[in-house]
């Protein structure tokens, strides 16, 4: 599995059916708008994970963050995201804390 991060790329729409590329097992995710970072995650599918970052009906998951939803959705036109895969969930988890560290850093730091 990758130890780097993944170039950032525009997030996909979804109403003009685009796709996005991350991985199938586990690892991290970032997303910003221009310089600032708007918020970080793990999971163990993390781009079944990714679209829990989208409201209904574009989005999908169970996640209690409307207002994380909201705002990427509002602002997709400059959303960027990377991604970084990682080998199991714990080194995804690992990862995570890394980043987590680092809350002031990101508009949405849970």
């Amino acid at each position: 599995m990758s130890k780097q991060w993944s170039q950032w790329q525009r997030f996909p729409d979804p109403r003009k059916l685009e796709l996005q590329a991350a991985p199938f097992g586990p690892g991290c995710y970032e997303l910003r708008n221009g310089a600032q970072l708007i918020l970080y995650g793990m999971g163990n599918h993390v781009a079944q994970r990714m679209t829990s970052l989208l409201p209904a009906p574009f989005g999908c998951g169970t996640r209690n963050n409307h207002e994380k939803r909201k705002y990427v959705l509002e602002n997709l036109a400059s959303i960027e995201y990377r991604t970084l895969a990682c080998a199991t969930r714990e080194a995804a988890k690992k990862h995570e804390c890394q980043l987590k560290a680092d809350r002031t850093a990101y508009r949405f730091p849970t």
